[in-house]
C-alpha cells in the first residue's frame, strides 16, 4: 500500500539520507532527519532516518541543547500487542511536526500493572503522554451467541469502567495526556450481514465497545487514537489484524503500514501540544473553480451542478466551509488582479463567500512572499499555514522557500481533494470549544480592528473607541481545554512556555493556594474569546506569603490593546485577596518570545534574586502588592 500520500516524492530518498549519514555532528543529522522526514516513505526508509536522527534525539533527552527548533516529548506505550516495530515510524513521524519524541515501550502485555502498580521504570521516564494501544484478544468479552442486550451493556460498562481506571491513574500517578487506542475486529464475521442485528455477535461487540470507549473518553478528557475508524474507512487497507501476523509476533499492525501508524499517532501527540495548523491558504483558479477567472469570467468558470467537474470543485469548497465552521481559519492567496478575484465570489454556486476569507491576497507577487503577508496580516506564524495549490510548480517552490508551511501532493482529480487534505492530519484536534468554531470569524474582525487603528488620529482615541471589556474566571471545566490549547500553543507572548497537559492545568486551578484565571476580551466589533491565561501558585524556591507566577501567556492579536496591564490588576486583586504579599515573575527567554523581555519591568516589577534552582537564563521580578496601582488601561473589567 503506498502510504503518506500528501507528502512530496523526493527523488532519491535513499541516497539522502546515506549522505546525510557522512555528517559529524548529531544535531546536524537531526536536523536532516526531520527535514527528510516531510517526504514519502516506507518502512525501511523510516527505519533509516530513524537511524539518522537516533544520536541527536538522544542527546536532546539528556538535556543537551541545539538549536533544532524540535519540542521534546515523552511517550510512553502500553499495549496488549508488539508495538517494537513501531517505534521507528512514531518517532520519524514526529521529527516531521517538529516533536522530538522519546518512546517508552511497556513489557508486552503489563498495561494494567505498568499503571496500578509501583512501575519504578515508568515513574523515571516520567511520561507526558500515555497510549493504551490494545487489541480485540486481549480480554475479550466472553458472552454467549445468546446473550440479551442487556447482557451485552453490562458487560461493555464493566469493561470501559476497568478502562476509566486506568486512565485515571495514569493522570493522578504522571499527569499525563491518556490516548485510547480503539479495539479492530480480529475476527470474521458468522452471520453475515446479520451480524449487527445479534447484540453479542464478534462484530456487534467489539462496535458496542468502542461505542462505549468513545463516549468515556469524550467524557474523562482522553484522546482517541481511533484505528477502527480509521480501518473501516479503509485507510489502512491490508495489514490491520492479519492472522498471520498475529500468530507469528502478535503484531496487530504490519510493519508495512508503520509510517502510516506512526504518522496517525505523531500528529495527536502534536495535536495534544497545540501544534496543529490553524489555517488553510487556498489558491483559486483550477483549486476552488476550474478554469481561470480572469480569461472566462465569473461566469465561464466551472463551478456546481451540471457537470462532474463543477461539482467536485463544489464539494471541495463545501469541505472547506466545514473546516471554517470547526474554526480553522481561511485565507487566499491567488495570482490574479484583486477586483477579478473577489467578484468570483459572487458566483451563484459558491460555497464560500468573501465574508469566510479572513485574509485574502490576489496579486502577481511570487506566492512564498504573499504567504509571508497573510501570517503577518493574521499574526499567526508560517508554522500554522497549509497552502493548498494545483499547480506542481508553485507548490515546490513554496516548498523550498518556506519549509514551515504544509504543502500538500495533491492529486490529479479535485475530487479527491477533501480526502488528501483531511488524510495529512494537518488540522488533527484534541478538544472542540464554542472559542475553537468562531476563531476565523475573530481573525476576521481583528483585520477589521487593524483597518480602524490605521485610521485612528491618535491612539488613545482608539483604544476608547474600542469600548473593550474583559472578563475573568477562574479556570473550571468549561475553561479547562481551551487554557490547555492556549498554553501549548502560544510561543511569542508567553513568560515561561511552560507546556502542560490538561491534567496538570487542572492539578494547579484545583490547588486552593493558586491563582488560575482565564481572561476574555470583547470589544465593539465582537468576541475575541479566550485572550489569556495566568497560572500562580506557591513554590518552595519563593517565600510563604509571594505567590510565582508559573505561566502569563497571550494571544498575540491583541497586542497593543493594554490588555495586560488590566490583566495585572485581575491578577492582584485575586493575589491580594488570597492573603499574599507579594508577586514574582519568571521570565524564561527562548527563540520566539523576545517581544516580553521587559513585560515585568515595563509594568512596574522589581528585578529580584534567581533561586538557586532556577534555570540559568531566567530573571525574576517582584511586584509588591501593597503598592498603590492607577490603572492604565481603558478597559472595563469584570471578575
Amino acid at each position: 500500500m503506498d502510504q503518506l500520500l500528501w507528502l512530496a516524492q523526493h527523488p532519491d530518498l535513499g541516497s539522502a539520507i546515506g549522505e546525510a549519514k557522512r555528517e559529524a555532528d548529531p544535531f546536524t543529522r537531526l536536523d536532516l532527519a526531520a527535514e527528510l522526514a516531510g517526504y514519502r516513505r516506507d518502512f525501511t526508509l523510516t527505519t533509516r532516518l530513524d537511524r539518522l536522527a537516533s544520536e541527536g534525539l538522544r542527546a536532546l533527552a539528556n538535556g543537551e541543547t541545539a538549536n533544532s527548533g524540535l519540542r521534546p516529548l515523552r511517550i510512553a506505550l502500553l499495549s496488549s500487542h508488539t508495538v517494537d516495530h513501531l517505534v521507528p515510524a512514531i518517532r520519524v513521524a514526529g521529527l516531521q511536526r517538529r516533536l522530538a519524541l522519546s518512546v517508552h515501550v511497556a513489557p508486552y502485555g503489563m498495561y494494567r500493572q505498568a499503571l496500578l502498580t509501583d512501575d519504578a521504570e515508568l515513574a523515571n521516564f516520567a511520561p507526558q503522554l500515555i497510549v493504551l494501544a490494545l487489541d480485540a484478544r486481549d480480554a475479550p468479552l466472553q458472552l454467549p451467541l445468546e446473550a440479551s442486550q442487556a447482557d451485552v451493556d453490562a458487560a461493555v460498562a464493566e469493561r470501559v469502567d476497568e478502562l476509566r481506571l486506568l486512565w485515571r491513574r495514569a493522570r493522578e500517578r504522571y499527569a499525563a495526556q491518556v490516548v485510547q487506542q480503539t479495539i479492530v475486529p480480529a475476527d470474521p464475521p458468522i452471520f453475515g450481514s446479520f451480524e449487527a442485528l445479534v447484540p453479542a455477535s464478534p462484530y456487534a461487540l467489539i462496535d458496542r465497545l468502542n461505542t462505549a470507549i468513545r463516549a468515556a473518553a469524550r467524557e474523562d478528557g482522553v484522546l482517541l487514537m481511533d484505528l477502527a475508524w480509521e480501518a473501516a474507512r479503509g485507510s489502512y487497507g491490508d495489514g490491520l489484524a492479519e492472522p498471520v501476523r498475529w500468530y507469528q509476533a502478535k503484531q496487530l499492525v504490519s510493519p508495512n503500514l508503520a509510517p502510516l501508524y506512526g504518522d496517525q499517532l505523531a500528529r495527536i501527540a502534536a495535536a495534544s501540544l497545540g501544534l496543529s495548523r490553524k489555517c488553510l491558504v487556498l489558491d483559486l483558479d483550477n483549486t476552488l473553480w476550474g478554469g481561470v477567472v480572469g480569461d472566462d469570467g465569473v461566469d465561464g468558470i466551472h463551478l456546481g451542478q451540471g457537470s462532474p467537474s463543477g461539482e467536485a470543485f463544489l464539494a471541495f469548497q463545501r469541505y472547506a466551509a466545514q473546516l471554517a465552521r470547526r474554526g480553522i481559519i481561511l485565507a487566499v492567496c491567488s495570482k490574479n488582479d484583486l477586483s477579478v478575484a473577489e467578484a468570483a465570489f459572487n458566483h451563484p454556486e459558491m460555497a464560500l463567500k468573501r465574508s469566510d476569507i479572513a485574509a485574502f491576497v490576489a496579486n502577481w507577487e511570487d506566492k512564498a512572499g504573499n504567504l509571508r503577508r497573510i501570517a503577518s496580516m493574521l499574526d499567526i506564524g508560517l508554522d500554522s499555514l497549509v497552502f493548498v495549490d494545483d499547480n506542481p510548480a508553485e507548490r515546490d517552490i513554496v516548498r523550498r522557500e518556506l519549509p514551515e508551511v504544509a504543502v500538500p501532493e495533491l492529486p490529479d482529480d479535485v475530487a479527491d481533494y477533501p480526502a488528501r487534505v483531511a488524510a495529512a492530519g494537518y488540522f488533527e484536534a484534541a478538544s472542540f470549544t464554542s472559542d475553537d468554531a468562531t476563531r476565523g470569524r475573530n481573525y476576521a474582525l481583528n483585520a477589521e480592528r487593524k483597518a480602524a487603528m490605521s485610521q485612528a488620529t491618535d491612539m488613545e482615541g482608539y483604544l476608547r473607541g474600542l469600548e473593550m471589556v474583559l472578563t475573568a474566571t477562574p479556570i473550571g471545566a468549561a475553561e479547562l481545554a481551551r487554557s490547555t490549547q492556549l498554553i501549548n500553543k502560544t510561543n511569542q507572548f508567553n513568560l515561561t512556555t511552560r507546556r502542560y497537559s490538561e491534567a496538570e492545568v487542572e492539578r494547579i486551578a484545583s490547588d486552593p493556594a493558586a491563582v488560575a484565571l482565564a481572561i476574555r476580551l470583547a470589544d465593539k466589533f465582537g468576541d475575541n474569546g479566550l485572550i489569556s491565561v495566568v497560572l500562580a501558585r506557591p513554590d518552595a524556591a519563593v517565600a510563604s506569603d509571594e505567590l510565582l507566577i508559573d505561566s502569563w501567556l497571550m494571544s498575540c492579536r491583541v497586542l497593543g490593546r493594554q490588555v495586560e496591564d488590566a490583566v495585572l490588576d485581575v491578577l492582584t486583586n485575586a493575589t491580594t485577596a488570597a492573603g499574599y504579599r507579594a508577586l514574582i515573575g519568571e521570565y524564561r527567554p527562548t527563540e520566539r518570545n523576545g517581544m516580553v523581555a521587559e513585560h515585568f519591568p515595563r509594568l512596574g516589577f522589581v528585578q529580584h534574586s534567581a533561586p538557586d534552582d532556577s534555570a540559568r537564563e531566567a530573571t525574576f521580578w517582584r511586584y509588591e502588592l501593597t503598592s498603590p496601582r492607577t490603572p492604565r488601561h481603558f478597559i472595563e473589567v469584570l471578575a
